[in-house]
């Protein structure tokens, strides 16, 4: 484990939640799907399954998608507005099994308001172990999804949509028909 459990799990969760408005279309077309997404990443507190707060879950994902664009003092003013306009207040708390963590918006704050902070928190992380070259975007051509790569070697270079498989798949009939030809 390269970070603490609670910054990895957050990291990954905000790259899937950012690869939710790809150029595919929407990732989150339906409370029904926020609500998946909401288990899938292990979110807890409160959790409204309305359409207001889908709306403010969507509209989280442009701002995070910036940080993969953003030098340094970009990610930390990203940083820093969020946990500000959050009025985050970090704090231990263990729940659910789960190890002593940070929480920074009580559990009954709304669940964008806790997905913008938990992701600020994990990117602050990743900006004072001057890690933030874990930040890319898919090495495919014709993807622009976001990924944290947490290999230990730092070698990821695809996102989860199966873009490796599909640059596997080019090379070995590159390859293939070379030899052919």
């Amino acid at each position: 484990m390269l970070f603490t459990h609670d910054t990895e799990c957050s990291l990954t969760a905000v790259a899937a939640l950012v690869n939710t408005a790809g150029r595919d279309g929407e990732g989150l077309p339906d409370v029904a799907a926020l609500d998946a997404h909401f288990v899938a990443h292990g979110y807890s507190g409160r959790h409204e399954h309305t359409e207001e707060e889908l709306r403010a879950v969507r509209d989280l994902r442009p701002r995070l998608r910036r940080v993969w664009h953003a030098d340094t003092e970009g990610i930390v003013a990203i940083v820093n507005e969020l946990l500000r306009e959050h009025d985050a207040l970090p704090q231990l708390i263990t729940h659910d099994d789960e190890p002593y963590h940070f929480h920074a918006v009580p559990r009954d704050a709304p669940l964008a308001a806790r997905m913008a902070v938990e992701a600020a928190m994990a990117l602050a992380d990743l900006v004072r172990a001057g890690e933030l070259r874990r930040l890319r975007t898919c090495d495919h051509p014709a993807c622009e999804n976001v990924l944290v790569d947490l290999s230990k070697n730092r070698c990821r270079r695809f996102c989860d949509a199966g873009c490796g498989n599909r640059a596997a798949v080019t090379a070995y009939r590159a390859r293939r028909s070379a030899a052919r030809g």
